[in-house]
């Protein structure tokens, strides 16, 4: 699901702490010069570091959470079992995003806690899809790829301008998303299932590609946020807060697209 954590607010609060990314003064000889005032300031280089990190722990996890799903065949059934603790860690990674909304300068400490343990429901998830529709999880993951390349090259090379329009519709269709997800779960815990959410009718696959697309949009803004920081000099702390996020984006990129690929297998 999108994330709290690209906000103006977070980023106005850590550039209003000592001014505006202003340099330890024991890092400034003389007057400083503008390489050495640079290295308190957030950069793409330190946030695409940052951002690798926190993938691998992703992955590191996701293995972990694989391997904890357990299949047991009797006769020509098979069982497929995932962990008691999946949704404890689902509303772990959950809280962890929020706690780091509220306290941006844990992100160093919080975000890869949340990448290891996001990883590990992301795992068990895909193993769960991965027993159901064979294959499903490298094409998620082969198309995740793709549509990050793509969206990364759109918006470095300003081929798509993120415009404060753009901006308005992909967060006010993203939190009708969040409302729905949320409605989705809450009538579920009554016995109550929509049907065409997670079915392959036309209706489901054209709210899974709708869905896609959302997520691979709000993907691009975020990305066009970060640049915007990354240019406005926020402090260099708020590196592994826009990594938490991009890694929070991709997530949810690839578990819509997980979906997505299940239901057109199963047309």
């Amino acid at each position: 699901m999108p994330n709290p954590l690209l906000n103006e607010k977070n980023f106005q609060a850590a550039r209003s702490d000592g001014g505006w990314a202003a340099p330890d003064p024991g890092t400034l000889l003389g007057s400083g010069t503008r390489t050495e005032a640079r290295t308190t300031t957030m950069t793409w280089n330190g946030t695409v570091s940052a951002t690798g990190v926190l993938f691998a722990l992703l992955m590191l996890g996701g293995v972990a959470g694989w391997r904890q799903v357990t299949e047991t065949r009797v006769g020509e059934r098979l069982s497929v079992n995932a962990p008691s603790w999946t949704l404890i860690a689902l509303f772990g990674a959950i809280g962890l995003m929020f706690l780091t909304s509220f306290k941006p300068h844990l992100a160093r400490i919080t975000a890869p806690i949340y990448a290891l343990v996001e990883g590990l429901v992301v795992g068990v998830v895909s193993h769960l899809y991965n027993v159901q529709y064979n294959g499903v999880v490298i094409q998620a993951v082969g198309a995740t790829t793709a549509v990050i390349f793509v969206m990364t090259m759109l918006q470095r090379t300003k081929i798509v301008k993120v415009t404060d329009r753009m901006r308005r519709v992909v967060m006010g269709a993203t939190m009708g998303v969040m409302v729905f997800y949320g409605v989705s779960l809450l009538v579920s815990l009554f016995g109550v299932n929509i049907s065409f959410f997670d079915s392959p009718s036309p209706l489901g696959i054209a709210l899974s590609f709708g869905l896609a697309g959302l997520a691979a949009f709000r993907y691009l803004v975020e990305l066009d946020f970060v640049d915007r920081q990354v240019k406005a000099g926020a402090p260099r702390h708020m590196e592994w807060v826009a990594a938490f996020g991009l890694l929070a984006a991709t997530v949810w990129l690839y578990l819509e697209i997980l979906r997505l690929l299940s239901k057109l297998q199963r047309r």
